[in-house]
């Protein structure tokens, strides 16, 4: 019997970078990397679900 998947939950957690010297010089760099993350998670999910639909 199949089973299928009515909802997912994707969490992710981001440690921020604190009172470093590279957080305070860098404050777009981090930025950039949360959306880096979030893309990467967008790009696995939709290949996942082309992959389910190819089935």
């Amino acid at each position: 019997m199949p089973v299928e998947i009515r909802e997912i939950i994707i969490r992710a957690v981001l440690n921020s970078p604190g009172n470093t010297e590279e957080g305070a010089q860098q404050p777009d760099k981090h930025l950039n990397d949360k959306e880096m993350i979030v893309q990467a998670c967008v790009n696995e999910v939709m290949r996942i679900l082309k992959r389910s639909k190819q089935r």
